[in-house]
Formats: structure tokens, C-alpha cells, sequence
């Protein structure tokens, strides 16, 4: 009879039928429940990591990374530049800009656009922050806000790569998929890596990518799950009418049986990967709608946040990323749209800002309360930042992408707080002062989970690849308890 399976040897037909055996009469004694998977792993249903010990004495157990998608502008959030401001509307300077890249601007007048929000200095480190972000500045004592980051890339689909993969080559591993491979999860029930997305009100914002959380080349179990804001969290969570939990327990634990089975023959360590995916699907079925239902959370709390249940704001994600976080999920990584102004920055800023400052600094304070923030890594950035030259498209003048010197925040275990590093020249153009690189930040994200990045290796078609690449990356020890 013909079969899909390669032509095996009588001994190792006769070796691999003994194991589909063992499988099978191990199957009938399994109590309900108890999957093939976590018997041939004695027990364990939880993958604990290839990193096995740790490299180093781990500082966080988590990340929770804040994208703001569309590169929000340094110049008037982080950077303060009260020497742009005298030289609104005259020419840059050509030693700053001659040779460089930019992405619309290229060809054009490079005319100095002043800021167009106002300063002030925030708690006792006195930090100088937008007064758009009201609630940013009363945590400033809590964060670290690096002023020198830099980026390979100039256009968002590019640097969205680069700030999730190391690289911006599609196909590589996204940092999520990274951690957990090398440390596992905490979460039961739960996928390790999570991706929440929202969008307030603003145009037509790029689409995120859901390459943006791929494994890329690590096994496919590693990838993001997206759980959405609104209606079902994921996709045909539910089982149809007429379909108890029971019948699909049965239904899953015969699948795996079959898959199991299979493996005996063929060897596949996707095989292994999709068993545990079925039956983390299983789970989720139970436990997503639960994680999502924040009705539970007391008055106060959803006032902090500023949001109400289920309304799919930034707000209710970072009250989500919470409780994934308490849930012990390794890797919460959350996206808010529509940061690209290219014209009318000045009208449309202070909307990004209300749909995300009270929120933000809600995260820090919640995780604080609640002895989380000592062992949580929590990550405020976007793809790049905004050049310090005006652009007008229609309406009022914004500024176009920017990547030589940009802004973004830590706060957390064993970062500085209360804590400025770095800086752009005057004209907030380059990073001049402690320069700041994508893989530098990434090697001090793995270092307080306690990965020394460079050890922290996968062999890919015949190369060690690593999300840091191969160009030097340190980790930014100054900015470090």
C-alpha cells in the first residue's frame, strides 16, 4: 500500500512501531487532561528554554515593550531644543545634514522647524518633558529616558524590522519570539509572547505586519500571539453551538495522538511544536476570556488607566499588559498607531498624547504597587524618531522620519531611575553623546533577563545567528543599578 512515509529499515520499522506502541498504550492509562506531550516530557507541559542555567544573575522576569507606531517626535515629547527654536524657519545647517538620508525630504529646502510644544521639568531629577505628557512627567522619578538612540532604518516597515528582529532582512526572529525561546514561560495557560494593537483616533496609519512578532526560523511555538482589544480576542476562540469543552478536549488529545504517533516515523521537531500549540489553543479557550474580562478590576483601577472594559483602547492594553504580566507571560509587547506626522504635528500630537500619557504612567505605577516593576523591563519606543526640518504635505508643517538621533524610555528592574543618558547636538540632528544603537539596546534587554547576548546563538542555515548581530552591540552598562 503506498504511504507519505520514507522507506524505512525492518530495524527501524520495527523500533519505531515499538515506540507508536509505547505511545499508544501510555495514551489509554493517561488520566482525562494529561497530554501525550507532557508525559514523554515527565510532566513538564511548559517549555523552560534552551538557556538552561542562565548566562548571568537575571534582574527582570519580563518585558512589556510600548510601541508607538509612526515614530513619535523627540523634539517635542523628550528633547528639549531651545536653539531650534531661534532658528525657526531658516536653513539647516549644511555640515549637519550634506550626505544624509532622509526619507521625503530628500532633494527638498531643509528649513529648522522649531518645537512646537512646551517644556517644563518634572520631579526631583528634573527631567525635561513635553507638557503634553503630564502623566510621563509625574513618574519621571521612575524612568530612564535615553536621548541618543539611533537606527539603521529610515522608513517604517524597515524600522519596525529592524527594532523587532535586529535586522532588516524579513524572516528573522522577532525579539518576543528570542526571549522566549532561550527562557520559556512563566504562563500556564497562556502563550509566552503576546501582541496587543490599538489605534485612537487620527488618518490612515500603516498597517503593522504580523511578521513584526514571526519566530522567523525558531520553531513556529515561539511566535507572538495577537489577542485584539474588541469583540473575541482571537479568532474562533469559541467552540461552535452545539460543541461541549469536553467533545473538544477529546478532539484535541486524539489529534495530538495521531501527531504523536507520527513523530515516532518521521522525526519532526515541528510536529512537537504543533502538539503544544493544540493544546495551548485548549487552554486559552478557558483562560483568554478570562485574562480579558478587567470588569473584575476595582473602580479606582480603571480610572488610573483611564478606560473602560473591552474598549480597545491603549488604555485597557496596558491594564491587559498587567495582568498578562501577573499571569506570567515572558513577553508583552504592545503597538499604538498613527504616530507619523508628517504635517499638522502641531493639532495632532496632543491627540496621541491623550490616548496614551495616563495610561503609561498608570503601567509603572500599578506594576510598582503591586511589587512588579522590580522584576519587569518596561520598553517606550518607536521605529525612529523626527528630523528637526519642517515638512509640509497639506495643512500645518510636521517633520518626516528620522533615525540619527531619536528618544525612547526604560523603566523597571535594574534600570536608573530618575535618569537622563546621552544626547543629540543642539539642533537635536545626530546622536553626539553616548550613541545608542538598536542591538545595544537589545543586548541590555537580554542582559537583565539574564542572557549574555553574544552566547545567546541559533544555527541557521550554516550560520549562528543572533538577535544582535555580528556588528559589536554592548550593553549600556551606565544606564544600569
Amino acid at each position: 500500500m503506498p504511504t507519505s512515509f520514507d522507506p524505512l529499515s525492518r530495524r527501524a520499522f520495527l523500533g519505531r512501531s515499538a515506540q507508536g506502541l509505547g505511545l499508544a498504550a501510555l495514551g489509554s492509562l493517561l488520566p482525562p487532561g494529561r497530554s501525550l506531550l507532557a508525559a514523554a516530557t515527565g510532566g513538564r507541559k511548559r517549555w523552560d528554554g534552551v538557556i538552561q542555567p542562565r548566562h548571568l544573575t537575571p534582574r527582570v522576569k519580563r518585558v512589556i515593550w510600548l510601541t508607538m507606531a509612526g515614530g513619535p517626535s523627540q523634539l517635542e515629547t523628550f528633547d528639549h531644543k531651545p536653539q531650534l527654536a531661534k532658528f525657526d524657519g531658516q536653513a539647516m545647517p549644511e555640515s549637519l545634514t550634506a550626505g544624509q538620508q532622509v526619507a521625503q525630504l530628500q532633494g527638498q529646502k531643509l528649513v529648522c522647524f522649531g518645537p512646537q510644544t512646551k517644556f517644563r521639568r518634572y520631579g526631583r531629577c528634573g527631567a525635561e518633558i513635553t507638557e503634553l505628557f503630564p502623566g510621563v512627567g509625574s513618574i519621571a522619578d521612575e524612568i530612564c529616558i535615553v536621548r541618543s538612540m539611533t537606527s539603521d532604518a529610515i522608513n517604517h516597515d524597515p524600522a519596525h524590522t529592524f527594532m523587532n528582529t535586529g535586522s532588516q532582512i524579513v524572516g528573522r526572529p522577532s525579539m518576543g519570539s528570542w526571549v522566549t525561546y532561550g527562557l520559556g514561560s512563566e504562563a500556564e495557560e497562556l502563550p509566552g509572547f503576546v501582541v496587543l494593537v490599538s489605534q485612537g483616533v487620527g488618518r490612515s496609519p500603516q498597517p503593522i505586519a504580523a511578521r513584526q512578532w514571526s519566530a522567523g526560523f525558531l520553531p513556529g511555538r515561539f511566535q507572538g500571539v495577537q489577542l485584539r482589544g474588541q469583540g473575541d480576542p482571537v479568532l474562533y476562540l469559541r467552540n461552535p453551538n452545539g460543541v461541549s469543552r469536553a467533545r473538544q478536549g477529546d478532539v484535541v488529545r486524539a489529534v495530538n495522538e495521531l501527531n504523536a504517533r507520527h513523530d515516532t516515523v518521521v522525526d519532526d521537531p515541528e510536529i512537537a511544536a504543533r502538539i503544544a500549540q493544540y493544546e495551548m489553543a485548549f487552554q486559552m479557550q478557558a483562560s483568554v476570556p478570562e485574562l480579558m474580562d478587567t470588569a473584575d478590576e476595582p473602580q479606582h483601577i480603571r480610572e488610573l488607566y483611564g478606560c473602560t472594559p473591552g474598549d480597545g483602547s491603549f488604555a485597557s492594553n496596558c491594564l491587559l499588559a498587567r495582568r498578562l504580566a501577573e499571569r506570567g507571560v515572558r513577553f508583552i509587547q504592545l503597538y499604538h498607531r498613527d504616530w507619523d506626522h508628517h504635517s499638522q504635528l502641531r493639532e495632532e500630537l496632543p491627540v496621541k498624547a491623550r490616548e496614551t500619557d495616563q495610561a503609561c504612567a498608570a503601567l509603572i505605577r500599578d506594576l510598582k504597587q503591586r511589587g512588579l516593576l522590580d522584576d519587569t523591563l518596561v520598553v517606550w519606543a518607536g521605529e525612529f524618531g523626527r528630523t528637526p526640518m519642517a515638512q509640509t504635505n497639506k495643512g500645518s508643517p510636521g517633520r518626516d522620519h528620522h533615525n540619527k538621533g531619536f528618544t525612547i524610555w526604560l523603566a523597571g528592574g535594574g534600570v536608573k531611575a530618575g535618569y537622563s543618558y546621552g544626547a543629540t547636538d543642539e539642533l537635536g540632528y545626530h546622536a553626539v553623546e553616548n550613541v545608542v544603537t538598536v542591538h545595544d539596546l537589545h543586548a541590555t534587554m537580554l542582559h537583565q533577563l539574564g542572557i549574555d547576548h553574544a552566547r545567546f546563538t541559533e544555527k541557521f542555515q550554516g550560520l549562528d545567528w543572533r538577535l544582535t548581530g555580528v556588528e559589536g552591540a554592548r550593553v549600556i552598562k551606565d544606564i544600569l543599578t
